[in-house]
């Protein structure tokens, strides 16, 4: 369970980059997740981490609202991961192969197995600056709906929340931060491109080139960036 304090001290923050800002950092765990790429269509492809949108859709369930618009910073990496078999039964456009008692109907393109890609043990850090933070975090005391990361039998467990101070930097440990092209320059960082945020009707994706790092990496140059102050991560807040 997560131990928040009944009372949360004002946040003296400013918007601007220059200043520090109090923050809440949550730490959460999936024993299992898979995030589809929806880049590869008709294709079973993996991403290595959640993306900016299916964080934002998991603290919309924590508060209850249909939309978080928040600019949070996000770590995520996993222990391991796999391939698994899966069996699914489109449904026709046509309606050729009805479904029956809640299943399509076994007939010829009424199944079909695919390989499911998916991560064990999924740690995901996430900072919540702000009067928003303070909501959030209050909200992940006591979730309006289950927290789920990718798919909805994909459950989060909440482990931790503390809150910090993020502090302007120009060198931090970046490790598995999730950061914008051109944050920094370590060399082990691979480009991911993902969606940053899904309109509400889900009719509209807005996309973003993010930088990610499968191993850690130590201390580098950062640029645009925060610190925490207990940890020494670099934090980049993904605006929605």
């Amino acid at each position: 369970m997560i131990a928040v304090p009944d009372a949360f001290p004002a946040d003296s923050c400013t918007e601007s980059r220059a200043a520090s800002r109090t923050a809440w950092r949550a730490e959460l765990w999936a024993p299992v997740a898979s995030f589809r790429d929806p880049l590869f269509p008709g294709l079973s492809h993996g991403l290595s981490l959640p993306p900016p949108s299916t964080v934002r859709g998991l603290l919309a369930a924590a508060t209850g609202e249909r939309a978080e618009p928040i600019a949070f910073g996000m770590a995520s990496y996993s222990d391991g991961g796999g391939v698994d078999a899966e069996t699914y039964h489109p449904i026709s456009a046509d309606g050729s192969n009805p479904a029956v008692s809640g299943r399509v109907r076994a007939v010829k393109g009424g199944m079909t197995i695919r390989n499911r890609p998916f991560l064990a043990h999924v740690h995901l850090t996430i900072w919540l600056p702000g009067a928003d933070g303070d909501r959030i975090a209050q909200a992940l005391r006591r979730p309006r709906w289950p927290l789920r990361l990718g798919r909805s039998q994909d459950l989060v467990h909440p482990l931790k929340l503390s809150q910090t101070a993020l502090r302007p930097a120009t060198t931090a440990t970046v490790d598995h931060a999730l950061a914008p092209a051109g944050g920094h320059g370590v060399p082990q960082a691979t480009v991911h491109r993902m969606a940053a945020s899904v309109s509400i009707d889900r009719l509209s994706t807005s996309w973003s080139d993010f930088l990610w790092c499968d191993t850690p990496t130590g201390p580098h140059p950062v640029y645009d960036a925060y610190e925490d102050d207990d940890t020494g991560q670099a934090v980049w807040l993904i605006a929605p």
